[in-house]
């Protein structure tokens, strides 16, 4: 790669909070003194085998400072690791709570999630309404819906795969991680590829460079997603919610006839207020193909 490299315009700091038994890793970019009542803080919850730091594109096209939080989801980035086999989607929750407890006990905030942390928040936003001022979900579709016949399988699909280890290949060099980076999106432009490597990967005693993520996030939840549970919680949301996805982002391309579109606009229909975005020249990494575009829609909603 010989792009110039990629100049942060606003600078991140990285603290660690102590919460449920592990050391999480949260980055923020600017002081306290710039959150309101009318500006709360902005909490940025990252997608499945991605990173807190994902999000600084995005937070250096914001037109206007505001202080900004990004977490790494337990087992992901600088977070720790538990001592477990599997990830329960429950924990996020958990780990969220924990999370602004520490942080912003005392006042609502602004929270958008990416994907899985989409999916995160849009639970979150409805078991605790009150602590929600804005909400933006960034392509957390959910998954299709599962039926109770699928659990058999499932739970013999786990006890297999706890059989073997949970592993993720490693790469020689920061460059491989970038192309890597750039094989998944290739609408990710290089200089971006390459800062985004340095924060997604680290470089392990034999010369290697591993991914900053648990293998174990890999092997399947024997627990079935349930929509109708999920659906509850949309239900509850009390707060606008903004609803963005790329132009060019497929998520039936993964689920095919077990998810279709109609299935998800039925979804949506239960929030109670709901803007939605389509993002041009952007697929499901969206805050990495047009983060300033995103970033103004974004100041827009926010306010």
């Amino acid at each position: 790669m010989n792009a110039s490299p990629y100049a942060e315009r606003r600078a991140s700091r990285s603290r660690f909070l102590d919460v449920r038994g592990l050391r999480l890793h949260v980055l923020q970019w600017g002081d306290d003194a710039l959150a309101t009542a009318q500006r709360p803080p902005l909490f940025m919850l990252h997608g499945w085998m991605d990173v807190g730091a994902s999000f600084q594109f995005v937070v250096d096209d914001l037109p206007t400072d505001r202080l900004v939080y990004a977490l790494d989801w337990r087992g992901f980035g600088l977070s720790e690791s538990p001592a477990a086999d599997c990830y329960w989607f429950p924990d996020y929750l958990g780990d969220l709570e924990a999370v602004l407890d520490a942080l912003v006990p005392d006042r609502p905030i602004d929270l958008l999630g990416h994907s899985m942390g989409g999916n995160v928040v849009m639970i979150y936003a409805g078991v605790r309404p009150e602590r929600i001022r804005r909400l933006i979900n960034l392509e957390g579709f959910g998954l299709p819906e599962s039926r109770p016949q699928q659990a058999p399988k499932r739970y013999a699909q786990w006890l297999d795969e706890l059989k073997q280890p949970a592993q993720l290949r490693p790469y020689d060099s920061l460059e491989g991680v970038a192309e890597r980076l750039r094989k998944t999106n290739p609408r990710l432009p290089e200089a971006r590829a390459a800062w985004l490597a340095a924060h997604w990967s680290r470089q392990r005693a034999d010369g290697r460079w591993e991914i900053l993520g648990d293998p174990a996030h890999r092997r399947s939840n024997p627990v079935l997603y349930q929509k109708a549970e999920v659906l509850e919680c949309w239900k509850r949301i009390a707060c606008p919610v903004m609803w963005v996805e790329g132009a060019q982002s497929d998520p039936g391309a993964g689920w095919g006839d077990r998810y279709p579109r109609a299935d998800f606009e039925a979804r949506l229909a239960v929030v109670p207020q709901l803007e939605r975005h389509v993002l041009e020249g952007a697929g499901h990494m969206l805050h990495h193909d047009q983060p300033r575009e995103l970033a103004l829609r974004m100041e827009r909603f926010l306010g």
